[in-house]
């Protein structure tokens, strides 16, 4: 990159930490347990709203991971989340009937809790409809991943986003509290994507999967971005610019090898089509916070009055990370 490129992104990075700056006044703290995280704690962060049905499965995953404790942000929920998280030991809660989109869609206020409580921990950022899948996830908790990164001066690791869908219309089974997601939603594409790299940012920028064949249909260069950085050895100097699709500085973008080589990378399997999608598509339509108008949830309600079956003959039964791997979905590179 030239001087002038260089410069205006750490202007941009400079600004969105100011805007957190800003926006953290937009936060009241109901459940602030962040004396309790000790210097090598492995933290979460998750923006959310109205995700009730989901949050037991959804901690008691990455509980089981190795998570030590989760920093979350409730926006204006009023089905009960708020609540059940204030109870929760291991969880940080702050609440904001402030917009999201304003917000730049909860990044500001992620961005803000990162610098303040994640400086020198790895931290993962994942919705509530996100399961994080990693190399050896099966038999190696999620320490052992950052210390391998840490022994490799790593800094970031990326994760693909797998749409996962049930064999059958989406609202068929119905999702109950604490049960696993993937029970139900087992199938995903094993192929159907497109890569391109984003030169100003330095990141690969993915598309497809379902929902660009079947929401998208017309427009698949409109079908939401599927690469993500959700796991990060965080210092206060950090910010995401969009989503977990790209930070700066720009160096923790290049999670690929542009020499020919494999570098380690895993998956988010994605819970978004469950029974409580087509409910989920109506109240953010008409909440309109989401990206470019919502032009996403507007795709998935035209769509879904046809009760859509997103399983085709090429789809995939998820069986375990190793699958994935094969696939070429994900890599564990020179991690042995």
């Amino acid at each position: 990159m030239g001087i002038f490129s260089r410069y205006r992104l750490r202007l941009a990075r400079k600004r969105w930490r100011f805007r957190a700056f800003r926006k953290r006044r937009e936060l009241r703290a109901l459940a602030d347990r962040t004396h309790r995280i000790g210097p090598d704690d492995l933290l979460a962060f998750s923006t959310l709203r109205n995700e009730r049905v989901r949050l037991p499965y959804f901690l008691r995953y990455y509980r089981d991971m190795g998570i030590n404790h989760f920093l979350i942000v409730d926006n204006d929920s009023d089905d009960g989340s708020r609540e059940y998280l204030q109870d929760q030991p291991d969880v940080s809660l702050w609440t904001t009937r402030h917009s999201y989109k304003r917000a730049r869609f909860g990044v500001d206020w992620l961005n803000w809790l990162q610098m303040k409580h994640a400086h020198g921990h790895w931290s993962l950022v994942v919705d509530p409809d996100e399961f994080f899948v990693y190399p050896f996830c099966d038999t190696r908790p999620l320490r052992a991943l950052t210390d391998w990164l840490d022994a490799s001066s790593i800094k970031s690791f990326s994760a693909m986003l797998l749409d996962m869908y049930p064999k059958g219309p989406i609202g068929a089974q119905p999702y109950r509290e604490g049960e696993d997601p993937f029970a139900i939603a087992q199938w995903f594409d094993s192929g159907n994507y497109t890569i391109s790299r984003n030169h100003r940012f330095g990141n690969l920028w993915i598309q497809g999967g379902p929902r660009a064949r079947t929401f998208f249909t017309d427009a698949p260069e409109r079908a939401p971005a599927l690469n993500k950085i959700p796991l990060v050895k965080w210092d206060r100097a950090y910010a995401y610019a969009s989503s977990t699709h790209m930070l700066l500085p720009r160096g923790l973008n290049l999670v690929y090898d542009e020499w020919g080589g494999e570098k380690a990378s895993g998956v988010l399997l994605h819970a978004k089509f469950l029974d409580t999608f087509a409910a989920k598509a109506e109240e953010e339509m008409r909440r309109g916070q989401h990206y470019a108008a919502s032009h996403e949830y507007k795709a998935y309600k035209a769509a879904l009055d046809d009760h859509p079956d997103l399983w085709c003959k090429w789809s995939e039964k998820y069986i375990n990370w190793r699958q994935l791997e094969i696939l070429g979905l994900m890599s564990k590179g020179n991690w042995a």
